[in-house]
């Protein structure tokens, strides 16, 4: 069973910019989900575990080896999709993807090709491995990042903002990719779409300004919050008063009108009705830092 321990780690940039402040994760094989706004250090995280950067203090084991110390043994066992993914111009997706399973050290040619053409038909690409992967749209390149990715049967997955910027449809086809990866491999989602943590991801941490603010999984927290969460419609003019005489957890347009979801022990005044509980409530509580208790007794 593979096992990525983070224990304390920091990262402070030149300047004194703190990316990373004594974070600590405990995740086995899954979907792990990142939940945290941009900004938050997740893609600098990202980038220590997959030994792009060192980390100021601190350490990661993977399976109980230092990775900080080996940064070859996890590099033989990761597959990393990150935010910002290149691809040569005028190169086929199967030339690409045969040229990056010789990087990862697949010699046997045969074994190569026949892992080539099996990823390609896992992520719906076999029709288009002959054209050249700069042409792709978003979302068949993203595709294409996760068949590079499963290259040579990783033991960690990292895929740092994968659906940012595609649509529903491409978002839910890429999330169903994901969820059909093996249940003995650590895939860490790292993501500001809480949507995409709540439909896919078992266990998860909420992480904001380099910190992790809670772990847990969504289920358990978003108990813990039902029945305490309430929402009203109010008048443009009026939202400010109350974001300062309640614990605001949201505010959208809804019909072009503001409408408020608040934190309540107890129905918090007129005009409110009970709201269904959901993790961007609990996610939008640990960002604001309100002082709600969401751990157990």
């Amino acid at each position: 069973m593979n096992h990525l321990l983070i224990q304390n780690i920091t990262k402070t940039y030149p300047g004194g910019v703190c990316a990373l402040n004594n974070l600590h994760l405990d995740i086995g094989p899954g979907l792990f989900g990142l939940l945290g706004p941009n900004g938050a250090g997740k893609s600098s995280l990202m980038r220590t575990i997959a030994s792009l950067q060192l980390p100021t203090s601190g350490n990661i084991f993977l399976n109980g080896t230092d990775i900080l110390a080996e940064p070859g043994y996890i590099k033989k066992q990761l597959g990393y999709l990150p935010q910002d993914f290149g691809v040569y111009p005028k190169i086929t997706a199967s030339q690409l993807l045969e040229h990056m399973a010789v990087l990862k050290g697949i010699a046997n040619k045969a074994e190569r090709r026949e892992q080539v053409l099996a990823l390609l038909q896992m992520t719906n690409l076999y029709e288009h491995r002959n054209k050249a992967v700069h042409t792709y749209s978003g979302g068949m390149r993203q595709r294409f990042g996760i068949a590079q990715a499963l290259l040579g049967n990783p033991g960690v997955i990292i895929v740092d903002e994968p659906t940012a910027g595609l649509d529903p449809e491409e978002r839910n086809r890429f999330n169903n990719l994901l969820s059909e990866i093996g249940e003995e491999v650590i895939i860490i989602l790292s993501t500001h779409i809480v949507e995409d943590v709540r439909n896919l991801c078992p266990k998860m941490a909420i992480m904001d300004k380099g910190r992790i603010l809670a772990t847990g999984e969504p289920a358990t927290f978003i108990n813990r919050i039902e029945g305490k969460v309430w929402q009203r419609g109010v008048n443009r003019d009026d939202l400010q008063h109350f974001i300062q005489s309640y614990r605001v957890i949201s505010s959208q347009l809804i019909g072009g009108k503001p409408s408020i979801r608040v934190y309540s022990e107890n129905m918090p005044g007129e005009g409110f009705v009970a709201a269904k509980a959901g993790l961007e409530d609990v996610y939008f509580t640990y960002l604001k830092n309100l002082e709600v208790c969401l751990q157990p007794a």
